[in-house]
């Protein structure tokens, strides 16, 4: 080969990288769907991306999956790339409210979006919505700590301390809302005293921020907890606590295992959560953490990838399983789609999360 032609040859494959004819995904030369989840420290939206990948390729999609990080900056990035993949629909769960302005350029583009789990919030860029039934989440806990203690019956009365999700997560706040619809009865009947902050509701934004856990790091929650132990609720016995999902809750079983007054198993108190995590299943099942709420992943990334289906052959979605409804972005009204949570305890982990298939024995020995 000579000179000039070597030349000529490097120019074309600089021009073809440079605009991007050898792009991946489709036989078209693009990617159909792009997957933006917000972090990995919470083991669920690993789980839920690679789900939502495979159901959208067996749909016969290409798609990507990409995960933040929990960094926002880091998200809108990733936004832009599936844009620049050629992506025609984006599922999206954000980090915070920063990845508007890359909703806004996915949607100038013309790319659908679809809101996962977590509502984008103070945006009008997108129409659908799909999640799970997010105050029956919260009323599935704070009614297992009802149940638990029988507070119907109680004669003396409970303690319990409360923990909330993120602030910048609007899931947080349907959680919480759900559980003290179900409690703030009792607690207004005397049978349940809080121990530390106490926000009625999490419209009371300065006590909610004083509970809530930034990012859902259980880091923060199990020096919560401990500072909880040694301060407001140094001259309690608790009852109950309230944690708003399975690695919060694993945190403070942590913590209170490390304080001489529920240094054993058998004096922890009833100890809530969220998710269905295989660390969490096998804390349930040794007795240290007293429930979870199941939201099978697999069941969520079916019903998304039918709505993305829908979506991009411009057909009216109809989710068999879920119900339909409209929330607010605080911009508009979009349709939103809602499956059924499901409450997991010592009686019936084995017959909801193992005998479905979603782990195995196996995998929580």
């Amino acid at each position: 080969m000579n000179k000039k032609l070597m030349i000529a040859l490097a120019v074309v494959v600089s021009f073809v990288a440079s605009t991007g004819l050898f792009a991946s995904g489709n036989s078209e030369g693009g990617l159909d769907i792009g997957i933006a989840m917000p972090e990995t420290h919470v083991a669920r939206w690993v789980t839920d991306g690679e789900t939502l990948k495979a159901n959208a390729e067996a749909a016969g999609y290409t798609a990507e999956v990409a995960f933040a990080d929990a960094d926002q900056t880091k998200q809108n990035k990733q936004i832009s790339d599936f844009i620049t993949k050629g992506a025609k629909l984006i599922i999206v769960a954000s980090v915070n409210t920063g990845v508007n302005n890359a909703l806004a350029e996915a949607a100038a583009e013309g790319v659908e979006i679809i809101s996962y789990d977590r509502l984008l919030m103070d945006s009008d860029d997108f129409n659908y919505y799909i999640t799970f039934n997010l105050k029956k989440v919260g009323e599935l806990q704070g009614k297992s700590i009802a149940d638990a203690l029988d507070l119907d019956h109680a004669k003396e009365v409970k303690y319990i301390t409360l923990f909330a999700g993120s602030p910048t997560d609007n899931n947080a706040y349907f959680f919480y809302d759900g559980a003290m619809e179900v409690l703030n009865p009792y607690i207004e009947a005397g049978k349940l005293e809080v121990v530390g902050p106490y926000p009625k509701t999490a419209a009371d934004l300065d006590t909610f921020n004083r509970i809530a856990t930034p990012g859902w790091k259980a880091e923060l929650a199990k020096a919560r907890m401990e500072n909880l132990l040694t301060g407001d609720a140094l001259n309690y016995t608790l009852d109950a606590v309230l944690a708003p999902n399975d690695p919060v809750a694993r945190a403070v079983v942590e913590a209170c295992l490390n304080d001489a007054k529920y240094d054993s198993i058998d004096k922890l108190p009833i100890i809530t959560g969220q998710d269905g995590e295989l660390a969490t299943v096998q804390y349930i099942r040794d007795n240290k953490q007293h429930m979870t709420v199941f939201k099978d992943s697999r069941l969520l990334a079916k019903a998304t990838i039918t709505l993305a289906d829908a979506i991009l052959k411009n057909k009216v979605p109809s989710i068999e399983g879920t119900v339909k409804t409209k929330f607010d972005t605080n911009l508009k009204m979009v349709d939103t789609f809602l499956l059924t949570p499901i409450l997991v305890t010592k009686d019936n982990y084995k017959e909801v999360i193992i005998d479905s298939g979603y782990y195995t024995e196996d995998q929580l020995k």
